[in-house]
């Protein structure tokens, strides 16, 4: 059975979301969801969730899992709020401790700070499978880009985060850390493993050079033929060369400051200090 996929794409992050649901039933999994957040003033909102919220219910859809393909840096994940209205449990790769116990040091993150995975539902492993209705998905950990990075395989459909984008525009940063350029070129060699009619979902989605129009949606024939960076039989040696130059000359994502302390308490905000009030922090000096 072929999943039914839904994109939904945020401009301010460039991050897409996706509902994926089993065709036989009204089961649905919901992937890499959006908490808008305004870095100037503070102010979260809920307007990217609340049109997937809104879509779900208009359907009759219900939420089995919302996933998460890794520890985004560069959005707030709207999994609890999601969650809340919808139900689901959410999920992420087991490396996640290794994420929370590299930036619960950047942060100076306290004890009260669990650094072993428990404000995610489920926690999976290479191999691990779930199912959304009659759908089974499978999980590949492609890590690269962070250490936790997962490939969510549902049937015909590959959701591979910030691991691959689309063919035109080639593939993540590796410098974060954690991240490995020569990690990343045999994860991405696992998903060019998979059929070539198997259909790509990206994360992120930028407009290449030449393009008018975002794009999210291609195959894994289409990136071993076509990836500017990984794709006509590209070297190993090649790609961490280029990967590493590369990722010399760009700067962080505006919004990784907050989207790091979010998205490692599974998208939860840090707990109240004694004022009551909810605080991030902006380590100075300590990333890039």
């Amino acid at each position: 059975m072929s999943p039914e996929v839904q994109a939904f794409f945020d401009e301010a992050t460039n991050t897409v979301s996706y509902v994926v649901r089993d065709p036989s039933s009204q089961k649905c999994a919901v992937i890499d969801s959006v908490l808008d957040f305004d870095y100037a003033s503070g102010h979260t909102d809920t307007r990217s969730a609340d049109a997937i919220i809104a879509w779900v219910r208009e359907k009759g859809y219900q939420v089995e899992w919302i996933l998460e393909t890794h520890v985004h840096a560069d959005h707030l994940s709207a999994a609890p709020y999601i969650q809340e209205h919808l139900g689901g449990k959410i999920g992420i790769g087991e490396k996640i401790t290794v994420v929370q116990n590299t930036f619960g040091k950047v942060f100076n993150e306290g004890t009260r700070f669990q650094r072993d995975g428990s404000q995610f539902d489920k926690l999976f492993s290479e191999g691990d499978s779930f199912h959304i209705g009659q759908l089974r998905g499978d999980v590949l950990h492609t890590p690269g880009h962070t250490p936790a990075c997962l490939t969510y395989v549902i049937d015909d459909a590959a959701f591979v985060g910030d691991t691959l984008f689309m063919p035109d525009f080639g593939t993540a940063r590796c410098d974060f850390p954690g991240g490995s350029a020569d990690t990343m070129f045999a994860s991405v060699q696992k998903i060019l493993a998979l059929p070539d009619e198997t259909r790509i979902f990206v994360g992120h989605d930028y407009k290449a050079p030449g393009r008018d129009e975002y794009a999210w949606e291609t195959t894994v024939g289409a990136q071993k033929a076509l990836n500017i960076h990984v794709g006509a039989g590209k070297s190993r040696e090649d790609f961490v060369k280029m990967r590493t130059e590369r990722d010399a000359t760009l700067g962080m994502p505006r919004l990784i400051i907050p989207s790091l302390q979010v998205n490692m308490r599974a998208g939860q905000m840090p707990e109240p200090e004694d004022d009551g009030d909810v605080y991030l922090k902006v380590p100075v000096n300590k990333l890039g």
